[in-house]
């Protein structure tokens, strides 16, 4: 996709949701931190149910660690791999009140040493709580990035350096939560909506055809 067209893109992206942001509930970047970790292989929806109770009772890395792990177990039993997130999230509390004063670190290194924290989950933390040009690439952007061919990558991470390098500047900063948006409510896995999609016409997808009008 040449550059005059990512541009149109993200222009359109930009005026059908002018202000992006996460779906995930949150109040502090604490929160938005746990929000992340328990959303791994699970849906936002299922986490803000979980978290809504969670926060009611605990949302400060002491207040998680008073519950303790079976405590915490209790409020996200709902949630996939309840078990070994509910002990990483306890571990990395207990890094955060050590080590970090029990403030949320606002670099990749030090969000990454965290137990259940790994790129993608350091990339939306460091993009939405921090404002960073981060992009992080989950299911969604890799499979709209791929699709369209925005930045074409056989894993997330290729995918991710190509978005960084495809997308303008101007966008960057938002193009995380504009992608994510996007793959989930029209350029979705099955049945995508591209008769009604605002970037068909830039979309580079053979299949795009079969899905409605196109233009």
């Amino acid at each position: 996709m040449e550059l005059a067209q990512r541009r149109q893109f993200f222009r359109r992206l930009k005026r059908r949701i002018p202000a992006p942001t996460t779906e995930l509930q949150y109040n502090s970047v604490f929160e938005l931190l746990i929000a992340v970790i328990l959303s791994a292989q699970a849906t936002d929806v299922g986490v803000n149910k979980a978290t809504t109770l969670l926060y009611a009772k605990a949302n400060t890395p002491e207040g998680i660690l008073a519950l303790g792990e079976d405590g915490l177990k209790k409020y996200i039993k709902t949630i996939g791999l309840f078990n070994a997130k509910a002990k990483n999230i306890i571990a990395t509390c207990r890094i955060l009140v050590e080590a970090h004063g029990s403030v949320v670190p606002n670099h990749r290194a030090a969000l990454e040493a965290l137990p259940g924290v790994g790129r993608k989950t350091a990339n939306v933390v460091l993009n939405t709580a921090f404002g960073e040009p981060t992009i992080a690439v989950d299911t969604h952007i890799f499979r709209v990035s791929n699709r369209t061919s925005l930045a074409l990558g056989k894993t997330p991470l290729a995918v991710e350096l190509g978005l960084l390098d495809a997308v303008p500047k101007r966008y960057l900063s938002d193009a995380h939560h504009w992608l994510i948006l996007h793959g989930r409510y029209t350029c979705t896995a099955r049945n995508p909506k591209c008769g009604g999609c605002c970037v068909s016409d830039l979309c580079e997808w053979d299949e795009k055809a079969n899905y409605g009008t196109v233009g």
